[in-house]
C-alpha cells in the first residue's frame, strides 16, 4: 500500500485530476490532497509571501493525520526562491509530521542528475521575470538552456487553460533546439499527457513537473515505478 499526500496550491485545477488518473488501476496506491493559498505567481513581495511556511505545514499536518506514507510539495515555487528552500521545507515537513517528504524542484534536480541531463528546453506559463529568475537559479546548478518557451502569466489559475496543442507546439520547438530533455515546469499545466504522447517520437526525456512530483513521492517510499511506465521513460530510473 502507498498512500501518497500531496501540498496542492489552492487555484491549481490541474495536478488532482492527472495524478488521479496516473494512479488509477494501480493496485494498493491511493493519493490524497490538501491546499493552501496560492493565486499567483509574481516576484512581488505578496506573491512570494504566499510560501511562507506556517500554512504549507499546516495542510502537511492534515494529510498526516490520513497516515500518508509521504507527503509530496505538487508545486515549483524553488525554481524561483532556489533550491534550499525545498531542502529546508523537506526538512521542517518531516519534523513536524513524522512523515517522509519529497518535492516536484528536488525530483528534478535528482532526475537531471541521474540521466545525466545537462541542457534544458523550459516551457512554462511564467512571466518573462520569474522564467529568468528560474534560469538564473538553475544555471547556478550547472544546467544551460538552450531554447525556452513562457505565456507571460502571472495569474495561477489561467496557467491551466494553456491548451495540450500550444504545450505540444512548445515541446516540439524546443526539442529542435538541441537540448537533452524539455521540462514543462508548472503543476497546473496540461503537460503530462502530450509528453507521454511526444517522448518517443522525440528521443529525448520529457519531464512534464506533475509526473515529476509522483516520481518523486514514489522514489522517496522506495515504491514500485513500474506501473506508471506509460506516462514517461523517467519512470524507469
Amino acid at each position: 500500500m502507498a498512500r501518497i499526500g500531496m501540498l496542492t496550491p489552492s487555484s491549481n485545477t490541474v495536478l488532482e485530476p492527472i495524478t488521479f488518473e496516473m494512479v488509477r488501476g494501480v493496485p494498493g496506491t491511493s493519493v490524497h490532497f490538501s491546499r493552501f493559498k496560492v493565486t499567483e505567481i509574481a516576484l512581488s513581495q505578496q506573491a512570494l509571501g504566499q510560501f511562507q511556511v506556517e500554512p504549507i505545514l499546516a495542510a502537511a499536518e492534515l494529510l498526516a493525520h490520513a497516515k500518508c506514507d509521504v507527503i509530496a510539495w505538487n508545486g515549483t515555487s524553488a525554481s524561483w526562491l532556489g533550491f534550499e528552500s525545498d531542502e529546508r521545507l523537506v526538512q521542517q515537513i518531516e519534523q513536524a509530521t513524522g512523515v517522509k517528504a519529497a518535492t516536484c524542484v528536488l525530483g528534478y534536480r535528482e532526475l537531471f542528475k541521474r540521466l545525466g541531463l545537462k541542457t534544458i528546453g523550459l516551457v512554462s506559463p511564467y512571466t518573462d521575470d520569474v522564467q529568468a529568475r528560474i534560469i538564473s537559479n538553475w544555471s547556478k546548478a550547472g544546467l544551460s538552456f538552450p531554447a525556452e518557451r513562457h505565456a507571460g502569466l502571472a495569474d495561477n489559475f489561467s496557467f491551466s487553460t494553456v491548451t495540450e496543442q500550444q504545450i505540444a507546439a512548445d515541446i516540439r520547438e524546443v526539442a529542435a533546439a538541441g537540448a537533452d530533455c524539455a521540462v514543462i515546469l508548472c503543476t497546473n499545466m496540461r503537460g503530462a499527457a502530450p509528453c507521454a504522447k511526444l517522448e518517443a517520437e522525440l528521443a529525448i526525456p520529457l519531464l512534464d513537473s506533475v509526473t515529476v512530483t509522483l516520481w518523486a513521492a514514489l522514489e522517496r517510499i522506495g515504491a514500485d515505478k513500474a506501473p506508471f511506465l506509460p506516462w514517461g521513460r523517467l519512470f524507469k530510473v
